[in-house]
């Protein structure tokens, strides 16, 4: 990328901008880490994991998640109901970028 013209580039058409759009948000991030070290996981058990999040923050993010397809949601018609999350394939795509994250801040953690 170094040497281009950055007269003639716009950030919005870059892959980053896309993977970004999708990805940006206080927890989104989190939530996927979540479900890429977990696999399925139940709401309640999520918000305990991760801690401090309020109701409607984690249920926003995840109905987020799950619009841009990188969350699936599963609900069970059961009394009291039961809703468990998973990535989609696409969501497990981001597994690659999720462990460079994470050996970045292993190797970097102070």
């Amino acid at each position: 990328m170094a040497g281009c013209d950055i007269s003639n580039a716009h950030l919005g058409e870059t892959g980053f901008s896309y993977t970004l759009s999708l990805i940006n948000g206080k927890y989104k991030m989190t939530v996927l880490y979540t479900l890429m070290e977990f696999g399925v996981v139940r709401f309640n058990e999520m918000q305990r994991y991760i801690g401090g999040i309020s109701y409607k923050t984690l249920s926003s993010t995840l109905k987020q998640l799950e619009a841009d397809g990188l969350v699936h949601r599963e609900e069970y018609p059961q009394v009291p109901p039961k809703v468990e999350y998973s990535l989609t394939e696409r969501g497990r795509s981001l597994a690659p970028v999720l462990d460079l994250m994470c050996a970045w801040g292993d190797e970097h953690r102070p």
